[in-house]
C-alpha cells in the first residue's frame, strides 16, 4: 500500500469545489473537499440521512445553520453535524485553499 498526502494533488483550476471520496463502505464515507471562495447555493439548504463529522485541516469556513448559528472554523477545528440539521457553507477563503475532511456517517 502506498500513502496518500491529503495536501498533495491539488488541482490548479479550482472554479468548482472538488469532492474526492477516499473510503467508503455501508455505514462511512470520508471525502476530502477542496474550497477556494465557494459557498453553498443562496437557496437551499444540506440535510442529510447522514450525521457529518467535518475538520479544517487548512484554510477558514463558516458554516450556516438554518437556527441563524453561524461557525468559524480553522484549522483543527472540527464539528459534528447530526443527520437532517439543515446547514450551508456560507463562506471559505477565496485566495487560498480550504481543506477539509468529511466523515459521514450512520
Amino acid at each position: 500500500m502506498t500513502p496518500i498526502n491529503l495536501f498533495t494533488d491539488i488541482p490548479e483550476n479550482l472554479d468548482t469545489e472538488v469532492f474526492q471520496s477516499l473510503l467508503q463502505g455501508d455505514n462511512l464515507k470520508i471525502e476530502r473537499i477542496i474550497s477556494k471562495g465557494h459557498t453553498s447555493p443562496v437557496k437551499g439548504w444540506y440535510q442529510q440521512e447522514q450525521h457529518e463529522w467535518v475538520v479544517v485541516l487548512k484554510g477558514e469556513a463558516r458554516l450556516l445553520f438554518e437556527d441563524g448559528r453561524e461557525v468559524h472554523l480553522l484549522p483543527g477545528d472540527h464539528i459534528n453535524i447530526p443527520t437532517q440539521c439543515r446547514h450551508k457553507v456560507s463562506w471559505t477563503l477565496p485566495d487560498f485553499e480550504t481543506i477539509w475532511l468529511a466523515v459521514h456517517y450512520t
